[in-house]
């Protein structure tokens, strides 16, 4: 990673939420409950208070650049049943 790209995520992770109470920072597990400041909906993406962009499948890009997979689909219930004879 570059300086200047550390010096980035530096700052995004040192931003000062004024939510009250605070929202989650951007690495916390719970981060997707931050606040949302912006949103594209027609682009797919939202911005969290927190630096985390979050996107329509659920993936997510982390203040650092770091990418979070979307979540894998689980199967409909009863799928793993076998069938009736």
């Amino acid at each position: 990673m570059s300086n200047m790209t550390n010096i980035n995520a530096r700052r995004s992770t040192e931003r000062r939420c004024s939510h009250v109470p605070p929202c989650p920072g951007g690495l916390a597990h719970d981060r997707g409950r931050a606040s949302t400041i912006a949103s594209h909906p027609e682009q797919g993406w939202s911005l969290l208070c927190n630096g985390v962009v979050v996107f329509d499948d659920g993936g997510e890009l982390l203040p650092g650049g770091r990418a979070v997979p979307p979540p894998s689909p689980r199967p409909p219930a009863g799928a793993d049943l076998p069938a009736a004879a």
